[in-house]
């Protein structure tokens, strides 16, 4: 097994343990929360490296299985927010509280759900060619999503100037760069090895992102931590649902079980990490934002470990294929 193998199959160990280092380094060591400023350049790193691992020269591939990329971005993009919209209700009124959970549940994944899809024998090659379908059209839909299921209070949260802000610079110029040493890769035996090298660092930067930014919110959390809580049984609703709506979605559009099982982890698994900078971008973001997000992290990080277990299981015996 190769060092990216091995980082990728204990990915969810190596979280779990920068998370718990950040919060003894926050409760044993005063003044982590000169971290903060951390935040957004070690998240920029974190999608740059990321984006990286997208093959954007294989969009045709996803876009040559019709069937599948309809039940992905149907169940990821109409049926999902509908879920979400309704589960949302049961939050206490707080917009910054709801505001959290949009962002995150509205969010597919586009990093980690590969591997996750993988090991749960999905069709992992599908999944990871959709990937700039799904992280363009939720860039898209989001601030939409946001101004249905907030109205109003949505303009009084997200303010356009920080927003484009850091749309811009945390996720724009990270994806930009990372279609450059592709291309850099494709032309040359040294972008080759460099983006090799790169290849290495997903999930060392996101530990890294998941320490700084226990490390930095959990001095400030206080009163946020009621709150905070308040969200998890949401968050676990969606675990449970989302990958049924999943597959149920890929059941009505016939397709292959390692497909079906594709688009059910796609439907669990949200972007979390991704939509932190534009959380960040709100004012009065810090702490109760991140908290909100990095708990759904540690929620789904759990399923994970159930859903690889399980989703083999599903369509043992299907054999319709997708087109």
């Amino acid at each position: 097994m190769t060092l990216r193998e091995n980082l990728e199959s204990h990915q969810v160990r190596i979280y779990f343990g920068a998370v718990i280092l950040g919060v003894i380094v926050a409760l044993i060591i005063s003044g982590t929360t000169v971290l903060e400023p951390g935040i957004n350049p070690a998240l920029a790193f974190m999608l740059f490296v990321t984006f990286l691992q997208v093959p954007l020269a294989e969009l045709r591939l996803a876009f040559s299985r019709f069937r599948f990329l309809a039940a992905l971005l149907l169940t990821n993009f109409a049926v999902l927010p509908v879920l979400v919209g309704v589960l949302v209700q049961f939050l206490p009124p707080d917009p910054i509280i709801r505001l959290g959970v949009l962002l995150v549940l509205l969010a597919p994944c586009i990093d980690y759900v590969v591997t996750f899809s993988q090991l749960g024998r999905a069709d992992a090659k599908l999944l990871l060619a959709a990937t700039p379908s799904l992280l363009i059209i939720q860039m898209l839909l989001l601030p939409v999503y946001l101004g249905v299921f907030l109205g109003p209070e949505a303009a009084s949260l997200i303010k356009a100037g920080p927003f484009v802000h850091a749309f811009i610079w945390l996720i724009a110029i990270p994806l930009v760069l990372a279609v450059l040493v592709q291309v850099w890769a494709g032309k040359s035996a040294v972008g080759a090895r460099v983006s090799s090298l790169l290849g290495l660092l997903p999930v060392p930067a996101t530990a890294l992102v998941l320490f700084v930014v226990v490390a930095a919110v959990v001095p400030q959390l206080g009163p946020a931590l009621a709150d905070t809580l308040r969200v998890m049984p949401i968050y676990v609703a969606y675990a449970v649902i989302a990958p049924l709506v999943g597959w149920g979605m890929s059941r009505l559009f016939r397709l292959e079980a390692s497909a079906g099982r594709a688009v059910a982890f796609s439907a669990a698994t949200r972007n979390s990490l991704v939509v932190l900078p534009l959380a960040l971008a709100v004012p009065g973001a810090v702490p109760l934002l991140p908290a909100i997000i990095v708990t759904q992290t540690l929620v789904e990080l759990v399923s994970e470990l159930v859903y690889v277990r399980l989703a083999p299981k599903f369509g043992v015996n299907a054999i319709t294929p997708s087109i």
